[in-house]
This record gives C-alpha cells, structure tokens and sequence, in this order.
C-alpha cells in the first residue's frame, strides 16, 4: 500500500466515483480477453522450447519433492482418521464456523445498509496482506477478507484439536496446513485482489502480461521450477556493492578461502579476530556494502580481520564431511593466521551452523590441549544466533524426522549433492508470506520488478551441500542432538565434550528468530563450562545481526544472571536502544591486546595474496 493511501482519510465514496468505478470495471472483461490473446503466443513459445529439451526434462525429474520427502500425504491422512474419529470436535468446529459464517453475513447486511458495525475477523498484528485501503473500505473486499480469515481459524481450530495425533505430526499438519491457507489468500489471486484489479484496468493489462513475462524468466532461472525473484535482477555485483571491504586472500584448499582484510586504523589489537560464517549461504551476508558490514566496522575499530569463504561444492566434493570442514575451515584458518601474523591465538566467531561448527572446534582443541597438546589457540569464542543444543529448533523440526532424513539420504545417493536450490525452498515456506506470496503478487499480478534489497540478494545466493556432511549434520545434530551429550560425536578419533571449553564467550540470539530461536541458543549457552555473556537483539536471524550502530535500530537486552530458564533470563534483563554491537566490541577487547600494533596488510607475512577479496569462491552461483 502507497504512503498516499495510508495517510489518506477514509470516507465513502460519492455516487459519482461509484459510477466512474463501475464503468471502469465493465471494462474488465474485455482486458482480460486481450490479455489471454497476446499471452498464448508467449506460453506456446515457452512450451515449444522446453517440451523437447532434454536437460530441462532431466532437471525437472531429478528436482526433490518436498511434498514426499517430509511425508505430507501420509500426515494429512492420519490427520483425517483422528477427526473422523472424534466426530464431536468435528462438529464442534463445524457449528462454530458456521456461526461466525452468519454472523459475516449479519456484518455484511449491515454495511450494505450503510452502517458501520465491528468486524467478525480481523487480521493478526504484522500481517501486510490486507493494508490497501480497499480491504476495509469497499464492503465486498471486506466480506473476502473477513470470510478467508475465518476460514483459516477453522482450519488452524481442526488441526489444533485432533487430540489423537502424534506431537511432531501435530507441528507437521499444523506447519502445512497454514502454508496452504495462505496460498488461498484472496490477495493471492487477481479477481480477489483490488490492488491488482486496479493496476490491470488502469495498464489494460499490461501488468499481466509483464508478469507473465516475469514468470517465464523466473521458470527458466529455476530450470522448470519457479523461482520467484526477491530483489531487482542486475542491482548488486560483488567486489562493487556488497563483499567490497578492501582485502586479499592469503589462503586457500578444498573447502575455503580466507580473507584478510585491510587495516584502516594506525595501530590495530595484538590478537586478530576470525570470523567463521554459516555454508548453507555465502560470507558477505557480514559484508554487505559499507553502511551494513560488520567486517568493515570490526577492521575500523582496529581488529585484524580474516574471514572464511566456503566453497560453493560440486560433486566432486560430495565425499566431504563434517570432520572435513572443521580440519580444512577453522584449523586450516588457525595455521595460516599464524603464518600471515605471527600470533598463535585469535578471537573467533562463529555465524549460525558456522558457531556450531566453532564450538565443535573449542571442544577438539580442549582435548588437545588436556592431552599436552598446543595450548589454547582461542582466546575467546562469539557465536552468533547458535544452536549446540537442538532440542526445540521451532518450526524447522517439521522438517527433521528419520523418515525425512533417510529419504534424503536416498534422494543425494546418485551426485552426492543437495543442490542449493531445493534447500532454498524450505526456508522460504517458514516465512512464505513475506518471502514467496508479497514477491509473487508484487511480480506476476502488478508487473512490477521487486527494489533493491541486498540481504534478499545474499538469501537467494544459495550454496550446495555435500551429502555426507549434510546428512551427519541433520542426524547427530538436528535428529538425535548428540553435540550436547557428553561423547556424543567424534572428531579425528576425539570424542567431543562441549563442557571441556573454558573459553570466555558471547551468545548473541534474536528475539524473532524462527531458525535459532532464542530460547535454545540461550539452552545452548549453559553447555559451556567457560564464562558466559548472553544477549538478545530485537529482530530475527538475520535483521537482529546485521544491526550496525549507526542506523540505531531493534535494541538488545542484556542481564549478568544466569537463572536455569530463558525466561526468567528475559524478565530480569534490561533493554538498551541501538546496536548490540558496541556491547559486543566492549567485551572482546578484554582479550584483544593493546591497540598499539602496527597495521597487518594481507600478503605481507609468510602468506602472499592469492587475489583481491572478495575471492574467487563466492562468486559460483548455484544452478
């Protein structure tokens, strides 16, 4: 909804825009048949190009179905016998849907007549769909609004009580049952969406026809699946707009590239600082151009800086495991940082699945070091929105059972890959209003091109996963939670013990993340047997991280307690405005060293550049 819209005044129409409405929309059909003429030609086209195309063919037959690979037709029919075993809660939603359907009814008599009565149904708070003014204004797009929300309730209110239903099978029905609600949105289709019908009578349909355009090209970007555009197509390239911190890769094998970056400071802190991002996407989600990057902050306030950029795998990397990331990732990292400066110790930090992957590393470099081997190389540990103890990683767990986990096991047996693409889906169904449903409606029904947006750009950036690693990694973490247990996992014949790191850390979670959520990361803190801070930003996984101090935003909370339970945490904490990362900063520097070494440039120690950051490794894009 336009600005112009939400601040205007909202008063009835007069007789005479009613009439030039209705003289508009007498105009529909006549659009709408020119629109389904010009386009046939196009989808004949697209037809014609694909239907003998042999790649194409094989890409669409080998894509993973999501539908049967979390068992969804078997759910849904469990889900049908436990109501129709319980027909008294049946008819009990029935009798109540009913109900608020007559009363919509009553609501819509009533505006009709023209009175003003309460709603029945309201949309929730933070729901966008239903902002343009038409939705409330024009009693027939009230009536569709109102009537699909009561829909919703009724379906969320039959999941909710088939009281037979196993837990996870619960959270699986309920997960998909509302993707599948809100695929029915009224928003979502161009007769039900006054925005669209608008935009199509003023374009006379050249918004339809520009969308269909979009889809096509969309379609084919996805090899035979929709891939719906986030972000303008062409706005970011990296080394220019975003990944531009100024650097040199001094380092590379299998698995990674590390950076390290140019001082910007005339003296810098003795111990540098490596940052060990998540796989799953690549680095610069912590370098996104000047104003966002937290690399550029951290290089400004005299941290040396190195970075790791993962590989995008191909199959020929499909052996590679989990050992395998932490030897050629953090390890590797630890050596040639020593070579490129010098110092045997760094402060790390860890992004996501990239803490869980740190923590993995404290604990093999404590066993180490009790068994009289190098001291501790870290001086202290950050983890950013990290999950080591998964029991409860929210609405993610729809997608983590053993059935899930040995179906894709078979689904990667042929290239040893799960291509970035079909992971990319999953995440996008957490949060499908907002990142598959506005973007469709924006392209396909108003022909617009989405603006800008660079963390969108970095999202959609996906990367491979090689199945060994990805399989161990969803069954001993996500499945059976075996990083937390004592032993619980091996690594180079260590056996992991999390309650050995004595390291000093700090836990960064967010309020609203639905990947890490907060209480767990908080669980997961407690795992540690060294000093502790933890701290909760405002925002979610990626808005709450990426919260530089100069746009002030979202807040934190901090509380020097640690009670048993996160949420006697929250209520004893106090909430600070702004960025927790001068918080951050205020800690780490207790083991940083003096700011009074002389800068560090990349390629001027035992390590040479290889070449200019941001290296030759984020820029493999995934098919």
């Amino acid at each position: 909804m336009s600005d112009q819209h939400a601040n205007k005044k909202q008063t009835a129409p007069t007789e005479g825009e009613v009439e030039h409405a209705l003289e508009h929309m007498e105009e529909l059909p006549t659009i709408l048949a020119e629109v389904a003429t010009r386009s046939q030609e196009m989808i004949r086209e697209f037809n014609e190009r694909h239907a003998t195309d042999p790649e194409w063919q094989a890409t669409a037959r080998s894509e993973l179905n999501l539908t049967e690979l979390v068992g969804l037709p078997e759910t849904f029919a469990e889900l049908t016998r436990q109501m129709m075993s319980e027909p008294e809660h049946l008819a009990k939603a029935q009798m109540k849907f009913w109900e608020n359907g007559l009363k919509l009814l009553g609501y819509f008599n009533a505006r009709m007549a023209g009175h003003k009565p309460e709603p029945i149904a309201q949309p929730q708070r933070g729901d966008k769909r239903f902002l343009d003014k038409d939705w409330k204004e024009d009693p027939y797009f009230d009536f569709l609004k109102q009537q699909y929300l009561l829909f919703s309730t009724w379906v969320d209110d039959l999941v909710n009580g088939a009281d037979g239903l196993d837990p996870h099978e619960r959270q699986k029905a309920q997960f998909f049952t509302r993707r599948l609600t809100d695929a029915m949105a009224p928003t979502n289709f161009l007769l039900t969406n006054p925005e669209a019908l608008h935009e199509t009578i003023e374009t006379r349909g050249d918004n339809l026809i520009k969308g269909l355009e979009m889809a096509i090209q969309d379609m084919e970007k996805g090899r035979g699946r929709l891939n719906v555009r986030t972000t303008k197509e062409g706005a970011f390239t990296l080394g220019v707009e975003l990944a531009n911190t100024p650097g040199k890769v001094i380092f590379r094998n299998d698995l990674m590239e590390l950076i390290q970056y140019t001082p910007t400071t005339d003296k810098v802190r003795k111990t540098p600082l490596l940052v060990v991002p998540p796989w799953i996407n690549k680095f610069y989600i912590l370098d996104l151009g000047a104003e966002k990057s937290f690399v550029r902050w951290a290089v400004e306030q005299g941290h040396t800086v190195f970075i790791i950029s993962w590989v995008n795998p191909d199959e020929s990397l499909k052996d590679k495991a989990f050992e395998d990331y932490l030897v050629e990732g953090p390890l590797a990292a630890l050596d040639a940082i020593e070579q490129a400066t010098g110092e045997t110790q760094v402060n790390a930090i860890g992004y996501c699945i990239g803490g869980t992957l740190l923590a993995t590393t404290l604990a093999y470099l404590a066993d180490q070091e009790l068994k009289g081997g190098a001291k501790n190389r870290i001086k202290s540990a950050t983890f950013f929105t990290t999950l080591l103890d998964f029991s409860d990683v929210g609405e993610l767990s729809v997608f983590i059972d053993d059935g899930l986990v040995g179906r894709l096991e078979e689904h990667m047996k042929d290239n040893g890959i799960l291509y970035g693409r079909e992971m990319a889906s999953t995440f996008s169904l957490l949060r499908a209003n907002d990142l598959i449903w506005s973007f469709a409606i924006n392209s396909y029904l108003m022909g617009k091109d989405p603006r800008p947006f660079d963390i969108l750009h970095w999202n959609s950036d996906y990367t491979n996963m090689p199945a060994a690693m990805h399989t161990y990694y969803l069954r001993h973490m996500y499945l059976e939670n075996r990083l937390r247990v004592h032993g619980g996992i091996e690594i180079k014949g260590v056996k992991i013990d999390l309650a050995k790191i004595k390291t000093p850390s700090y836990f960064l979670a967010t309020k609203e993340d639905h990947i890490a959520p907060w209480k767990t990361v908080y669980e997961s803190s407690r795992l540690l047997s060294g000093p502790t801070k933890y701290v909760m930003s405002g925002s979610g996984h990626v808005g709450g991280v990426i919260n530089p101090p100069s746009r002030n935003k979202y807040g934190y909370w901090t509380n020097s307690a640690k009670p048993n339970k996160a949420g006697a945490w929250l209520e004893g904490a106090s909430q600070h405005p702004g960025s927790w990362w001068n918080d951050w900063n205020k800690w780490v520097t207790r083991y940083t060293g003096k700011k009074d070494q002389a800068p560090r440039k990349p390629g001027k120690g035992k390590l040479k550049a290889l070449c200019a950051a941001p290296g030759e490794y984020v820029l493999k894009r995934s098919d």
